[in-house]
């Protein structure tokens, strides 16, 4: 079985670093996408959640105003807007706690070792059964960082307390451990947490994980003689204040170079998220110009269509059109007609004629109307031909002016659209300048202020225990 050893501690409590609107130097980006959040809330919202309707029945129990709870709960506590950095009441309440849980190290356990997965799985179940454990502290951020050297996990939660004297729900993380059975007094939260490593040492060894337990420092000292000693101690108090003196300035330098680094890190974070901003506006520009275009292309389809449909109509029209000459050949209608008014007018000359002809009069006269009736009968189909061929000739006009109007409209909102897009192109390219130089300035400035940092740091730590050494040193041989 795999030994590994549990880290469980508690961390600063930054929800931009954790939620990655901050890149720090030891974060992979392209393994970024691997994060898993559990659970991701505005913290002012979450503090609205868990204790709006508490203040407001509080408000309400109120006679003098200056007892009340003015704006949210949050602000009346902390005395500020809600913020990403756990920040500290009056009386020792904080905005938040966090816990950083890891298992194994960098060695065994880092990005590249066989065990990378099987620690986060591993971690992903110890989560997922934290907050039915935990009813009392509010788990309002929770990620699982994959980009880093190791697997771990930030667990970010807001402790809940019911109270009978003033408000009835409050954040206090006294109240939420006491009521979770942790007890009261200092030792409460170190049981929650041993309780807590019990849960995750079953995970580890359910996984095929041996967790091992914290190491422990130990040392001796040497009792020397007494006059040794006094020299020892005289030697050590001229050193007292010689330390003193250096740690004094190197806090001074460490607090200088720090907020250089703040600095540094400040300005290619601001760059950082313009540049997502501007890719994000061009992603946003580019859709809304395919969309465009896709609209136009089917717009300038329905202009062909339109245009095919008028040409056959076109055609139509002529072919029904050929039916008109049919009526100019058809003259002989009204030849026949003028034979037939010849030969009345020659029955009709006399009284005798009319006598003799009568019946051939009536003859003719029949014939007459009948071509009448043919004739008008041509003349009506040909007026309703020609209005209908007016009509349709006027619908099919209409319908192409129209997809035509169209068309004109889309190709002038794509060609707006792309001028859009290249200003946009033009502004993400500076961006893009600008980040990369940034970028290729900001790493080294930022590691060397790191380096000066840490070495800053590491001094401060020898020249404290030299100085706590000292004090030991007097104290066991009572020169104090």
């Amino acid at each position: 079985m795999k030994e590994k050893r549990i880290s469980f501690g508690q961390g600063k409590g930054s929800l931009t670093h954790n939620n990655r609107e901050f890149m720090a130097d030891n974060v992979d980006p392209l393994r970024t996408p691997q994060n898993i959040t559990f659970v991701r809330q505005p913290i002012g919202e979450a503090y609205d959640q868990l204790f709006e309707e508490s203040t407001e029945r509080y408000n309400a129990k109120q006679k003098r105003n200056n007892r009340k709870v003015h704006g949210s709960y949050y602000e009346h506590l902390f005395g500020v807007k809600p913020c990403n950095t756990v920040r500290t009441a009056a009386d020792k309440r904080k905005s938040f706690y966090e816990d950083v849980v890891q298992i194994g190290k960098k060695e065994d356990s880092g990005y590249g070792t066989e065990d990378f997965q099987l620690v986060a799985d591993c971690l992903k179940e110890y989560m997922e059964g934290f907050q039915n454990r935990n009813p009392n502290f509010y788990v309002f951020n929770a990620v699982l960082h994959m980009d880093e050297a190791t697997p771990h996990l930030h667990i970010d939660y807001i402790p809940v307390g019911h109270y009978k004297r003033g408000q009835d729900v409050q954040n206090g993380i006294a109240q939420a451990l006491k009521e979770m059975g942790y007890g009261t007094g200092k030792q409460a939260i170190a049981r929650w947490r041993a309780v807590e490593i019990e849960v995750l040492n079953k995970i580890c060894l359910e996984h095929g994980i041996k967790p091992l337990a914290p190491e422990k420092a130990r040392g001796t000292l040497e009792v020397e003689e007494y006059k040794e000693q006094r020299r020892q101690a005289d030697e050590l108090a001229l050193q007292n204040v010689q330390v003193e003196a250096q740690i004094a300035v190197k806090k001074a330098v460490l607090s200088t170079t720090e907020t250089q680094l703040e600095e540094q890190q400040k300005l290619l974070g601001d760059t950082q998220k313009q540049v997502r901003e501007a890719t994000a506006d061009l992603i946003k520009q580019e859709h809304k110009l395919e969309d465009s275009e896709a609209e136009l292309s089917e717009v300038k389809a329905k202009v062909s269509k339109a245009q095919q449909d008028y040409e056959k109509q076109q055609k139509k029209s002529q072919s029904i059109l050929c039916f008109l000459p049919d009526l100019e050949k058809d003259r002989q209608l009204e030849m026949q007609f003028s034979e037939y008014h010849g030969e009345l007018r020659d029955m009709l000359k006399s009284l005798v004629s009319i006598m003799k002809h009568k019946d051939g009069i009536k003859s003719v006269v029949d014939k007459m109307e009948n071509l009448v009736i043919k004739a008008q009968d041509k003349a009506h189909k040909a007026d309703l031909t020609i209005y209908d061929l007016r009509v349709n000739q006027q619908n099919f006009d209409k319908l192409y002016a129209d997809e035509q109007a169209k068309s004109r409209s889309l190709s002038s909102q794509v060609q707006k659209l792309t001028s859009e897009k290249s200003a946009l192109t033009n502004k993400y390219n500076s961006l893009m300048a600008v980040y990369r130089q940034v970028e290729s300035i900001a790493p080294e400035a930022i590691a060397q202020a790191k380096r000066v940092v840490e070495a800053e740091r590491q001094r401060e730590q020898e020249l404290q225990q030299l100085e706590a050494q000292s004090r030991k040193n007097k104290k066991s041989w009572g020169l104090e």
